[in-house]
């Protein structure tokens, strides 16, 4: 697969992703934000949690289990430390959540991730 099919998908796996915590009560706030330290996926909102959530899509469901690893979990936490005050209100709680999602599976939502 070329950079760009890979792109393409990655860009799908996250407007599902949208999707799946839109149904589970979450608000949207931001999408694919860039920092120096690497990107956040998703920031969602629910009540005063927000949760900064990474987002792995392959094609077959076997491959999620080596989708996400401690080196791809460090660089979303030094991300959100470089953004999270932007999101964040005075008392709310905040955690990095991983939605796994391969075709005919039901998104795999690993809450509070840390390895």
């Amino acid at each position: 697969m070329n950079r760009a099919e890979a792109e393409r998908r990655g860009r799908k796996g996250e407007r599902l992703a949208a999707w799946y915590l839109r149904l589970k009560g979450w608000r949207v706030l931001a999408s694919r934000i860039k920092t120096p330290r690497g990107e956040i996926d998703l920031i969602a909102r629910r009540g005063k949690l927000v949760a900064f959530v990474e987002v792995k899509w392959r094609a077959q469901a076997a491959d999620l289990d080596l989708a996400i690893d401690e080196w791809r979990l460090r660089r979303v936490r030094a991300a959100v430390e470089a953004v999270a005050h932007r999101w964040m209100k005075a008392g709310d709680d905040m955690r990095i959540d991983v939605l796994l999602l391969a075709p005919g599976r039901w998104p795999r939502h690993i809450v509070n991730a840390t390895m």
